[in-house]
């Protein structure tokens, strides 16, 4: 999937992946829809965003965390 909306800058943010070159990283958005915010609640908070920017934020965030190893709890 090519990520239109998510940018990384060097020089902005220490290079942390940012919605739309803003001052807005992906993980906020991720961590607001993860606490239960809905979208609506989301655009609220950032009237900058739209809601494919936080479609697109948690497809950035899939991506980020496809077929690698991640420190998970054992099951029982």
């Amino acid at each position: 999937m090519e990520f239109k909306r998510i940018t990384t800058d060097a020089r902005q943010m220490g290079g942390v992946p940012c919605l739309r070159g803003l001052r807005i990283p992906v993980a906020t958005v991720v961590s607001l829809v993860a606490e239960g915010q809905t979208i609506e609640r989301i655009l609220a908070l950032y009237p900058d965003l739209e809601a494919e920017h936080v479609r697109e934020a948690l497809f950035f965030a899939a991506e980020a965390v496809r077929e690698r190893t991640l420190p998970l709890a054992a099951g029982r």
